[in-house]
Protein backbone atom coordinates (compact mmCIF):
# COMPACT_ATOMS: atom_id res chain seq x y z
CA UNK A 1 0.00 0.00 0.00
CA UNK A 2 1.30 3.64 -0.79
CA UNK A 3 2.19 5.32 2.32
CA UNK A 4 2.66 8.63 0.06
CA UNK A 5 3.58 11.53 2.07
CA UNK A 6 5.12 14.82 -0.17
CA UNK A 7 5.81 16.98 2.89
CA UNK A 8 8.28 14.13 4.18
CA UNK A 9 9.61 13.78 0.51
CA UNK A 10 10.37 17.16 -0.53
CA UNK A 11 14.12 18.72 0.50
CA UNK A 12 13.48 20.56 4.24
CA UNK A 13 15.46 23.58 2.49
CA UNK A 14 13.01 23.49 0.00
CA UNK A 15 9.72 23.32 2.37
CA UNK A 16 11.01 26.20 4.13
CA UNK A 17 12.34 28.53 1.29
CA UNK A 18 10.84 31.82 0.27
CA UNK A 19 9.77 31.88 -3.12
CA UNK A 20 10.97 34.73 -5.73
CA UNK A 21 7.94 37.06 -6.00
CA UNK A 22 7.91 39.72 -8.40
CA UNK A 23 4.84 42.58 -7.83
CA UNK A 24 2.84 40.95 -10.65
CA UNK A 25 2.73 37.73 -8.73
CA UNK A 26 1.28 40.11 -6.00
CA UNK A 27 -1.73 41.33 -7.45
CA UNK A 28 -4.03 40.66 -10.16
CA UNK A 29 -5.91 43.12 -12.95
CA UNK A 30 -5.03 44.92 -16.53
CA UNK A 31 -4.49 47.92 -17.95
CA UNK A 32 -1.84 48.53 -15.01
CA UNK A 33 0.64 51.24 -15.15
CA UNK A 34 3.77 49.28 -14.29
CA UNK A 35 6.32 51.04 -13.06
CA UNK A 36 7.90 47.98 -10.41
CA UNK A 37 10.48 46.03 -12.80
CA UNK A 38 12.76 48.35 -14.06
CA UNK A 39 11.42 47.90 -17.46
CA UNK A 40 12.30 50.34 -20.65
CA UNK A 41 8.89 51.94 -20.68
CA UNK A 42 8.35 52.49 -24.70
CA UNK A 43 6.69 49.95 -26.03
CA UNK A 44 8.43 47.69 -28.31
CA UNK A 45 6.21 44.37 -28.23
CA UNK A 46 8.69 42.79 -25.92
CA UNK A 47 9.51 45.41 -23.21
CA UNK A 48 7.91 43.95 -20.64
CA UNK A 49 8.58 40.77 -18.38
CA UNK A 50 6.11 37.94 -19.32
CA UNK A 51 3.43 36.76 -17.25
CA UNK A 52 5.17 34.78 -14.44
CA UNK A 53 2.29 33.05 -14.00
CA UNK A 54 1.47 31.84 -17.39
CA UNK A 55 -1.96 32.45 -16.90
CA UNK A 56 -3.47 32.42 -20.33
CA UNK A 57 -1.65 29.71 -21.33
CA UNK A 58 -2.69 27.81 -18.61
CA UNK A 59 -5.91 28.28 -18.99
CA UNK A 60 -6.24 27.44 -22.93
CA UNK A 61 -4.31 24.32 -22.38
CA UNK A 62 -6.23 23.03 -19.14
CA UNK A 63 -9.22 23.35 -21.22
CA UNK A 64 -7.84 21.08 -23.77
CA UNK A 65 -6.36 18.96 -21.91
CA UNK A 66 -9.42 18.25 -19.25
CA UNK A 67 -7.75 20.19 -16.48
CA UNK A 68 -7.66 23.09 -13.73
CA UNK A 69 -4.87 25.21 -14.14
CA UNK A 70 -3.95 24.56 -10.56
CA UNK A 71 -2.42 21.23 -11.33
CA UNK A 72 -0.56 22.55 -14.65
CA UNK A 73 3.46 23.83 -14.23
CA UNK A 74 4.89 25.15 -17.51
CA UNK A 75 8.61 24.55 -17.91
CA UNK A 76 11.34 25.70 -20.47
CA UNK A 77 10.51 22.60 -22.43
CA UNK A 78 10.19 19.34 -20.35
CA UNK A 79 14.09 19.29 -19.58
CA UNK A 80 13.58 21.96 -16.87
CA UNK A 81 10.63 20.34 -15.49
CA UNK A 82 12.60 17.15 -14.99
CA UNK A 83 15.46 19.35 -13.58
CA UNK A 84 13.16 20.88 -11.36
CA UNK A 85 11.68 17.61 -9.73
CA UNK A 86 14.65 16.44 -8.98
CA UNK A 87 15.59 19.62 -7.16
CA UNK A 88 12.44 19.45 -5.09
CA UNK A 89 13.32 15.88 -3.68
CA UNK A 90 16.57 14.43 -4.14
CA UNK A 91 19.61 15.37 -1.67
CA UNK A 92 22.30 15.46 -3.30
CA UNK A 93 25.03 13.31 -3.14
CA UNK A 94 22.77 10.93 -1.03
CA UNK A 95 19.62 9.92 -2.84
CA UNK A 96 18.86 8.35 -6.31
CA UNK A 97 16.62 7.91 -9.14
CA UNK A 98 15.23 5.30 -11.02
CA UNK A 99 15.58 4.65 -14.57
CA UNK A 100 14.33 2.30 -17.15
CA UNK A 101 16.96 0.73 -19.70
CA UNK A 102 16.79 1.80 -22.48
CA UNK A 103 14.90 5.54 -22.26
CA UNK A 104 15.18 9.28 -22.82
CA UNK A 105 18.82 10.41 -22.08
CA UNK A 106 17.97 13.62 -19.94
CA UNK A 107 16.96 11.61 -17.02
CA UNK A 108 20.61 10.48 -16.52
CA UNK A 109 22.13 13.67 -17.49
CA UNK A 110 20.04 16.02 -14.97
CA UNK A 111 20.59 13.32 -12.01
CA UNK A 112 23.95 13.86 -12.61
CA UNK A 113 24.00 17.57 -12.86
CA UNK A 114 21.82 17.18 -9.23
CA UNK A 115 24.57 14.60 -8.19
CA UNK A 116 21.68 11.95 -7.73
CA UNK A 117 22.69 8.31 -8.14
CA UNK A 118 20.99 6.43 -11.11
CA UNK A 119 19.28 2.94 -10.52
CA UNK A 120 18.37 1.05 -14.14
CA UNK A 121 16.04 -1.29 -14.36
CA UNK A 122 15.94 -3.38 -17.82
CA UNK A 123 13.02 -3.66 -19.94
CA UNK A 124 12.28 -7.19 -21.13
CA UNK A 125 13.07 -7.93 -24.71
CA UNK A 126 9.72 -6.30 -25.76
CA UNK A 127 10.63 -3.17 -23.63
CA UNK A 128 8.27 -3.75 -21.64
CA UNK A 129 8.36 -3.63 -17.51
CA UNK A 130 6.95 -6.18 -14.47
CA UNK A 131 6.34 -3.47 -11.96
CA UNK A 132 6.85 -6.10 -9.14
CA UNK A 133 10.37 -6.57 -10.45
CA UNK A 134 11.03 -3.01 -11.07
CA UNK A 135 10.38 -2.14 -7.33
CA UNK A 136 12.67 -4.40 -5.90
CA UNK A 137 15.22 -2.61 -7.50
CA UNK A 138 14.66 0.91 -5.76
CA UNK A 139 15.44 1.46 -2.01
CA UNK A 140 15.21 3.62 0.92
CA UNK A 141 16.94 6.69 -0.73
CA UNK A 142 14.87 6.71 -4.27
CA UNK A 143 13.16 9.66 -4.21
CA UNK A 144 11.56 9.45 -8.30
CA UNK A 145 10.86 6.63 -10.57
CA UNK A 146 11.03 8.39 -14.38
CA UNK A 147 9.09 5.65 -16.70
CA UNK A 148 8.66 7.59 -20.32
CA UNK A 149 5.77 6.01 -22.01
CA UNK A 150 5.97 6.15 -25.33
CA UNK A 151 9.53 5.68 -24.59
CA UNK A 152 11.93 6.83 -26.27
CA UNK A 153 13.75 5.65 -28.20
CA UNK A 154 11.67 2.14 -28.33
CA UNK A 155 8.08 3.83 -29.05
CA UNK A 156 6.08 1.83 -26.96
CA UNK A 157 3.51 2.20 -24.58
CA UNK A 158 4.19 0.79 -21.05
CA UNK A 159 1.54 -1.60 -19.75
CA UNK A 160 -1.06 0.07 -17.90
CA UNK A 161 -1.31 -2.60 -14.91
CA UNK A 162 2.42 -2.36 -14.76
CA UNK A 163 2.03 0.98 -14.51
CA UNK A 164 -0.13 0.62 -11.91
CA UNK A 165 1.36 -1.61 -9.56
CA UNK A 166 4.48 0.99 -9.33
CA UNK A 167 2.30 3.86 -8.67
CA UNK A 168 0.40 1.96 -5.73
CA UNK A 169 3.47 0.96 -3.69
CA UNK A 170 6.20 3.34 -4.38
CA UNK A 171 5.92 5.96 -1.49
CA UNK A 172 8.21 7.97 -3.99
CA UNK A 173 7.44 10.34 -7.02
CA UNK A 174 6.41 8.41 -10.07
CA UNK A 175 7.03 10.99 -13.15
CA UNK A 176 5.29 9.42 -16.53
CA UNK A 177 6.62 11.33 -19.69
CA UNK A 178 4.42 11.62 -22.08
CA UNK A 179 6.26 13.46 -24.63
CA UNK A 180 4.94 11.13 -27.73
CA UNK A 181 1.15 10.61 -26.09
CA UNK A 182 -0.52 12.73 -29.11
CA UNK A 183 0.74 9.55 -31.47
CA UNK A 184 -0.72 7.02 -29.38
CA UNK A 185 -4.16 5.21 -29.07
CA UNK A 186 -3.64 4.86 -25.13
CA UNK A 187 -5.63 7.67 -22.90
CA UNK A 188 -2.86 10.01 -20.94
CA UNK A 189 -2.15 9.36 -17.27
CA UNK A 190 -3.23 13.13 -16.45
CA UNK A 191 -6.33 11.54 -16.40
CA UNK A 192 -5.87 9.34 -12.86
CA UNK A 193 -4.18 12.74 -11.27
CA UNK A 194 -7.21 12.29 -8.57
CA UNK A 195 -6.12 8.62 -8.01
CA UNK A 196 -2.42 9.03 -7.57
CA UNK A 197 -1.29 11.59 -5.07
CA UNK A 198 2.69 10.55 -6.27
CA UNK A 199 1.81 11.57 -9.73
CA UNK A 200 3.79 13.73 -12.18
CA UNK A 201 2.84 13.56 -16.22
CA UNK A 202 5.21 15.09 -18.42
CA UNK A 203 3.74 16.33 -21.70
CA UNK A 204 5.08 19.17 -24.66
CA UNK A 205 3.85 21.46 -27.46
CA UNK A 206 7.44 20.61 -29.01
CA UNK A 207 6.01 16.97 -31.03
CA UNK A 208 2.14 17.15 -31.98
CA UNK A 209 1.63 20.32 -31.55
CA UNK A 210 4.64 21.21 -34.06
CA UNK A 211 6.39 23.83 -31.40
CA UNK A 212 9.62 22.47 -30.41
CA UNK A 213 11.16 26.06 -31.23
CA UNK A 214 9.13 27.50 -28.21
CA UNK A 215 10.34 25.17 -25.61
CA UNK A 216 7.75 24.84 -23.80
CA UNK A 217 6.57 21.52 -21.51
CA UNK A 218 4.04 21.06 -19.20
CA UNK A 219 4.02 18.85 -15.82
CA UNK A 220 0.60 17.74 -14.26
CA UNK A 221 0.07 17.14 -10.84
CA UNK A 222 -1.55 17.63 -7.53
CA UNK A 223 -2.02 21.36 -6.38
CA UNK A 224 0.53 20.42 -3.67
CA UNK A 225 3.38 19.07 -6.02
CA UNK A 226 2.69 21.92 -8.73
CA UNK A 227 3.08 24.63 -5.51
CA UNK A 228 6.78 23.20 -5.01
CA UNK A 229 7.80 23.45 -8.34
CA UNK A 230 6.55 26.79 -8.67
CA UNK A 231 8.42 27.85 -5.79
CA UNK A 232 11.70 26.78 -7.19
CA UNK A 233 11.48 27.73 -11.05
CA UNK A 234 13.13 31.30 -12.41
CA UNK A 235 9.88 33.65 -11.84
CA UNK A 236 10.05 34.11 -15.85
CA UNK A 237 10.93 30.78 -17.17
CA UNK A 238 8.63 31.31 -20.07
CA UNK A 239 9.27 33.87 -22.70
CA UNK A 240 6.86 36.39 -23.69
CA UNK A 241 6.89 35.00 -27.38
CA UNK A 242 6.71 31.39 -26.72
CA UNK A 243 3.30 32.13 -24.11
CA UNK A 244 1.62 34.39 -27.05
CA UNK A 245 2.84 32.06 -30.11
CA UNK A 246 1.61 29.03 -28.24
CA UNK A 247 -1.43 30.44 -27.23
CA UNK A 248 -2.31 31.84 -30.67
CA UNK A 249 -1.65 27.85 -31.93
CA UNK A 250 -3.88 26.49 -29.15
CA UNK A 251 -6.53 28.62 -29.69
CA UNK A 252 -6.42 28.63 -33.40
CA UNK A 253 -4.71 25.33 -34.80
CA UNK A 254 -6.04 22.18 -33.42
CA UNK A 255 -7.64 20.86 -36.52
CA UNK A 256 -4.73 21.46 -38.33
CA UNK A 257 -2.95 19.90 -35.86
CA UNK A 258 -4.83 16.60 -35.66
CA UNK A 259 -4.68 16.29 -38.97
CA UNK A 260 -1.23 16.14 -39.16
CA UNK A 261 -1.18 14.05 -36.30
CA UNK A 262 -3.41 11.71 -38.39
CA UNK A 263 -1.08 11.83 -41.10
CA UNK A 264 1.85 11.36 -39.57
CA UNK A 265 0.57 7.73 -37.63
CA UNK A 266 -0.72 6.71 -41.37
CA UNK A 267 3.07 7.50 -42.63
CA UNK A 268 4.62 5.92 -39.30
CA UNK A 269 2.50 2.67 -39.97
CA UNK A 270 2.76 2.61 -44.04
CA UNK A 271 7.15 2.24 -43.61
CA UNK A 272 6.42 0.18 -40.70
CA UNK A 273 5.36 -2.26 -43.19
CA UNK A 274 8.03 -1.16 -45.86
CA UNK A 275 11.03 -1.06 -43.70
CA UNK A 276 10.53 -4.68 -42.38
CA UNK A 277 10.59 -5.28 -45.75
CA UNK A 278 14.34 -4.21 -46.37
CA UNK A 279 17.12 -6.72 -46.42
CA UNK A 280 19.66 -5.47 -43.78
CA UNK A 281 16.54 -5.13 -41.69
CA UNK A 282 16.36 -7.79 -38.96
CA UNK A 283 13.36 -6.10 -36.82
CA UNK A 284 11.07 -2.50 -36.39
CA UNK A 285 9.50 -2.51 -33.43
CA UNK A 286 6.17 -1.18 -32.63
CA UNK A 287 5.30 2.04 -32.35
CA UNK A 288 2.87 4.40 -30.66
CA UNK A 289 5.51 7.67 -31.03
CA UNK A 290 6.02 9.75 -34.53
CA UNK A 291 9.20 7.52 -34.89
CA UNK A 292 10.56 3.73 -35.84
CA UNK A 293 13.33 2.31 -33.90
CA UNK A 294 14.73 -0.23 -36.45
CA UNK A 295 17.64 -3.16 -35.44
CA UNK A 296 19.49 -3.14 -38.42
CA UNK A 297 23.03 -4.80 -39.74
CA UNK A 298 25.39 -2.13 -39.57
CA UNK A 299 24.59 1.33 -38.06
CA UNK A 300 27.31 3.34 -39.01
CA UNK A 301 27.24 2.41 -42.39
CA UNK A 302 23.32 2.51 -42.78
CA UNK A 303 24.03 6.15 -40.67
CA UNK A 304 26.68 7.25 -42.87
CA UNK A 305 25.24 5.99 -46.29
CA UNK A 306 22.25 8.60 -45.22
CA UNK A 307 23.88 11.70 -44.30
CA UNK A 308 25.75 10.97 -47.60
CA UNK A 309 22.41 11.28 -49.60
CA UNK A 310 21.14 14.21 -47.20
CA UNK A 311 19.06 12.33 -44.39
CA UNK A 312 20.08 12.83 -40.78
CA UNK A 313 18.77 9.91 -38.60
CA UNK A 314 19.68 8.96 -34.98
CA UNK A 315 21.80 6.47 -34.44
CA UNK A 316 20.88 4.06 -30.98
CA UNK A 317 23.79 1.77 -31.54
CA UNK A 318 24.13 -0.29 -28.50
CA UNK A 319 20.64 0.29 -26.61
CA UNK A 320 19.57 -2.89 -24.52
CA UNK A 321 17.95 -5.46 -26.77
CA UNK A 322 18.90 -3.46 -29.81
CA UNK A 323 22.69 -3.52 -30.53
CA UNK A 324 22.40 -2.45 -34.12
CA UNK A 325 19.63 0.43 -34.14
CA UNK A 326 18.64 3.23 -35.77
CA UNK A 327 15.79 5.40 -35.33
CA UNK A 328 13.83 7.46 -37.85
CA UNK A 329 11.51 10.27 -37.18
CA UNK A 330 8.80 9.93 -39.82
CA UNK A 331 8.55 13.19 -42.22
CA UNK A 332 6.49 14.77 -44.64
CA UNK A 333 4.87 12.20 -47.38
CA UNK A 334 7.86 13.32 -49.46
CA UNK A 335 10.37 13.39 -47.52
CA UNK A 336 9.36 9.69 -46.42
CA UNK A 337 9.16 8.32 -49.79
CA UNK A 338 12.48 9.86 -50.59
CA UNK A 339 14.35 8.70 -47.63
CA UNK A 340 13.15 5.36 -48.53
CA UNK A 341 13.67 5.39 -52.16
CA UNK A 342 17.56 5.81 -50.80
CA UNK A 343 17.39 2.84 -48.68
CA UNK A 344 16.57 0.61 -51.21
CA UNK A 345 20.11 2.04 -52.67
CA UNK A 346 21.69 1.05 -49.52
CA UNK A 347 24.00 -2.22 -50.00
CA UNK A 348 24.30 -2.92 -46.05
CA UNK A 349 28.47 -2.99 -46.42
Amino acid sequence: MNNFDLNTLVRPNILKMAPYSSARDEFSGSNMVFLDANENPWETTNNRYPDPKQEALKKAIAEIKGLEVKNIFLGNGSDEAIDIVMRAVGTPGKDNILITQPTYGVYEVSAAINDLDIIRYPLNKNYELDGDELLTFTNQNTRIIFLCSPNNPTANILQKQEVEKVLNHFNGLVVIDEAYIDFSQEKSWSEKLGLYPNLIVLQTLSKGWGLAGLRIGMAYASENIIRILNKIKPPYNISNASQRIALEALSSKRDLVAEQIDRLIEERNKYFSLFSKLPFVKKVFPSEANFLLLEVENTDALYQYLIDQGFVTRKRKGILHCAEGIRFSIGTPEENKNMYEALLNFEGK
